[in-house]
Order: structure tokens, then sequence, then C-alpha cells
């Protein structure tokens, strides 16, 4: 049997894409980002297009030969790469519109609290999604999983494990809602049950664990999990700050950044996650495991802590460096004359002098700004990297005696270096 899957390097694409490779399916992914599919599955077969610009014609072409269709792209809010109105629904709608009166099954991964009629626009969305697929005649299964835990960490997932990991003190927010989680590789296996026609057509669960607990517990279990000491201390998070901290992410969406501080995630978690199980047993699916099982299948191991560790510090790492970068541009071209003598006295004429302070100002407040812009992070860094080496090159040339400056401007350089390159190595995100 052959199967595509549409947003096949997701954190829950990709492993629907194992799974069903496993099971004996002929796998197809597809995606926007070619980098981040050779990355995820470099052996597979990709088709590399952006579903939201599919027509139905494109998606008869794409799905012609297909016997299953497993939809497991999605976006949590609005930003700069992803409209919720356009994956959730625009594309849904055409997809299956294509699949109409076909035998092609369409397995289709929605969330736990999906409705029309949701206050939040990511849930609301993902309702109507699921209603066009109920009103149509295509031969659908719907699964709604709850906070999907994995090996891999991304959203959520990768939000807990930070929360785990801070020093000393843990966070307390939310403690009067439920969370319940799935297992990834369950969801994976589920797909793989509808996949290969053991779940009726027509079925519509929720695939979550028995039975939740308060997010703290939560955080508690994870904490656990990653082998860290107890925190001494439980720091609690007022709204306000919460607040905050979303509008603060909301504004970075718009730059690429897809933080699972946005206003979307954190209204999710102070609602609750909280799914029914039942119907999903009923139409034969395997049971989910409980958060205790899943931690027990994915022994936690030094990458994990170093990752819960890391991703606290990457937001800091960029933010230092753009303000390093624009501020130092900036105090540059106030500073114009003052900087140019350090050139001048050096025996550098007075124009060249003004035209080199002039461009390395320019350069410097261009690079702090880019590293804000997501999909430039790692070319923005290193662009920092070779134009700190180019100072310092320049400037052992020019002036070799600032090396032995009791301020040491040149040797302060070398730690700038030292963290552009460390956030360019864990910029990606997949």
């Amino acid at each position: 049997m052959k199967a595509l899957v549409l947003g096949g390097y997701g954190l829950i694409g990709a492993a629907c894409l194992r799974a069903l490779k496993k099971a004996g399916f002929s796998v197809t992914g597809l995606g926007r980002d070619a980098e981040a599919a050779q990355k995820v599955a470099p052996d597979d077969d990709w088709i590399i297009r952006d579903i939201t610009k599919l027509s139905v014609d494109d998606w008869r072409r794409l799905t012609a030969e297909m016997d299953v269709v497993v939809n497991a792209s999605g976006a949590l809010q609005d930003g700069a790469r992803d409209s919720l109105q356009a994956i959730h629904i625009t594309a849904v709608e055409r997809l299956v519109s294509a699949l109409n009166g076909t035998p092609v099954r369409l397995v289709h991964i929605s969330a736990v609290g999906a409705s029309e009629t949701a206050g939040l626009d990511f849930f609301a969305t993902k309702g109507k999604g699921d209603a066009a697929i109920r009103k149509s005649s295509a031969d659908w299964v719907i699964l709604r999983p709850a906070l999907v835990i994995g090996p891999e960490a991304y959203g959520g997932t990768a939000l807990l494990r930070a929360a785990a990991a801070m020093p000393l003190v843990t966070p307390h927010l939310f403690p009067r809602i439920a969370i319940q989680t799935v297992f990834l590789d369950d969801v994976a296996q589920a797909v793989v049950q509808a996949a290969s026609g053991r779940i009726p057509a027509g079925t519509l669960a929720d695939l979550t664990e028995p039975r939740g607990r308060s997010l703290p517990d939560t955080i508690a279990m994870m904490r656990r999990w990653l082998g860290f000491p107890e925190p001494l201390a439980t720091l609690p998070v007022p709204r306000p700050l919460l607040t905050l901290l979303a509008k603060g992410a909301d504004a970075l969406g718009h730059l690429g950044w897809r933080s699972p501080l946005r206003t979307n995630a954190l209204a999710a978690l102070a609602d609750g996650i909280e799914g029914d199980p039942g119907p999903w047993r009923r139409a034969g699916g395997a049971p989910c495991r409980p958060l205790d099982e899943t931690l027990a299948a994915m022994p936690a191991t030094v990458q994990e802590r170093w990752f819960a560790r890391l991703y606290l510090l990457f937001p800091l790492g960029v933010g230092l460096l753009s303000l390093f970068w624009a501020l130092s541009g900036a105090i540059g071209l106030v500073q114009l004359d003052a900087a140019a003598a350090v050139l001048t006295e050096s025996g550098m004429a007075q124009g060249p002098a003004r035209i080199a302070v002039l461009a390395g100002s320019v350069a410097d407040i261009g690079l702090g700004f880019a590293i804000l812009w997501r999909p430039w992070v790692r070319a923005a860094c290193l662009g920092m990297v070779l134009v700190s080496l180019a100072y310092l090159a320049g400037g052992s040339l020019a002036t070799p005696d600032l090396w032995v400056d009791p301020l040491g401007p040149f040797v302060k350089v070398l730690p700038s270096i030292s963290l552009a390159l460390f956030v360019a190595a864990i910029a990606k995100d997949r």
C-alpha cells in the first residue's frame, strides 16, 4: 500500500512516516522545507510543495496512486510562515474535494478540544477542518491526540523539558487544570491501524491516556525523568507575567519564531488538555499509555538533559547577540569622531578612518537586527564571526597595542565569537 504523509518532517508526521514504513507501506512525505525533509528522512521519497498553495487538481494528481493520505500538517498560531485558515481549513477542504468518491483513505490528525465553536483560533480552525472532512464522502478517520510526548522535543514537549530543567526552582502555574498526554509512538501506531483499515471509516476519536494530572505534577514527573534534583522552591508565575510573555512571543511570531509561549499555547494550557479515550477503544484501537509508562519507554540520556538546559539558554543567547551588535553599531555612529580617532592616531587618514568606522557600525547594526529574523539566525551568527575575525585582523595591523589595553577591547571579542558559534550550532529546531 502507498501512503502520502503531509507534514512528514514534523513531530507527529515523522513518527507516522517511520511507523508506516515499518508496517510495510511505501511512503512518500510531503512538506515545504526541503532541508528539513532531508534531515529527518534523507533516504525517503519527498514531494516539496506548500499545501496551502495546492489546488484541488493538484491534490488529485498527488493522491491518484495513493491508498492512504495521512494529514499530519498543522500550525499553532498565525505567523510569518503560517496561516491557520490556509493550513487547517482551506488546504483540508481542497484535499477532501479531491478525495471525494475515491477509495483513498484519509487519516487526519486533529487535536483534543477541536471544535468549530472553540474560543481559541487554533481549536476553531482545526474544528472547521474536521467538519469539512466529516461532511465529505471521503473514506476518513479523524484522530485527536492530547499533549504528545516523544523522544523528539518540539513545541509543547520542548517547553515541558525546559520547565523541568530550571535550576533550583520549578515554575508553578495552572495548578487547577488537568493535562492528559499521549505517547508519540501510540499516535503513530494509531495511524498505522487506521491506514491499514483496522479502524472503521467515519471514526472520530481522541488519543489520550486514561487520566490526567495537574501541570505542576506533569513538570515534576518530567524533572524526575530527566534526573534533575528536586527543586529547592516553587516559583509562582503570575498571570500578568504570562500574558506579557505571550504578547512578546506573538510579536516574535511575525519574525518567524514558533515559540511555545505564544498566546494560543498558553491559552490551551490554561483551559486544560483533556480527552475521552472511550471512542478509540470502542473503535478497536490499542489503548494509549499513561505518562509514567511513556517516560519509562524512552529513558532520558545526557542528550535530553543538554537539550532541556540549552532550550532555556538559546533565546538568551540570541537576545544578547542582538543587543551587543546593535548597541555596538549605534555607539560607533554616535561616537564616530572618537572611534575614527583611534585609527587616525595609528596613521590612517581621517577620511578612510571615518568610512571604516561608518561601514563597521552599519554592519554591526544590520547583524544585530538580522539575527532576530528566524530564517536568518545561522547566517547572521556566521556573519558575526566573520566580521569579528576581520575586526581582529584589521585591528591587529592598525592598532596592535589594543591587545594589551586594560579594558581588553580585542580580548572581549573572543567570547562574542564563541557565543555566535554556540547559537549557530543549535539554531535548527528540527
